[in-house]
């Protein structure tokens, strides 16, 4: 019982980030998504991928599943937006963010309380006995902080 309150705080963070982020991705037009969040930074349609590949790696970084996208690693992961790689349509991407998004939120229902403070699949179980926050919960932390800084970028794109 003493677990699940902060575990419920986590997640109804991570629930309103997404939220917000589905909000804004759905109000931004394709013309707007192509823009640069400032000048010399990155488009909307590249933070749209990166945050769907960085959610989409979090299905085996948790131990829930494959990545449905891996292709989109190379593209939004390790290469820079102006990179010349050919991306995905913006629809395909926005599929991809939901599906992304839908898998995880189906998996975080069905996980209990102490799962969250499991390790997860990057650390060694040397290393967490060692580092015991390099768990779950704390995976999930980092990504609603991800999330939120590039929310913030996506804003400038609003007109």
């Amino acid at each position: 019982m003493e677990q699940q309150l902060p575990i419920k705080i986590v997640l109804d963070s991570w629930y309103t980030t997404i939220s917000r982020a589905n909000e804004l991705f759905n109000s931004l037009t394709e013309e707007q998504l192509q823009n640069e969040v400032s000048p010399g930074r990155n488009t909307g349609t590249y933070l749209l991928g990166h945050l769907t590949a960085v959610h989409d790696r979090m299905l085996p970084l948790l131990g829930l599943g494959a990545q449905r996208f891996p292709q989109l690693d190379d593209v939004f992961l390790t290469s820079p937006d102006k990179s010349g790689k050919s991306k995905p349509s913006i629809t395909e991407l926005r599929a991809y963010w939901k599906e992304v998004n839908e898998a995880l939120a189906a998996s975080f229902r069905n996980m209990q309380p102490a799962e969250w403070l499991q390790k997860h699949t990057s650390v060694s179980e040397v290393d967490f006995v060692k580092e015991p926050h390099r768990n779950r919960l704390n995976v999930l932390i980092s990504r609603t902080n991800h999330l939120s800084s590039h929310y913030g970028q996506l804003l400038f794109l609003k007109k």
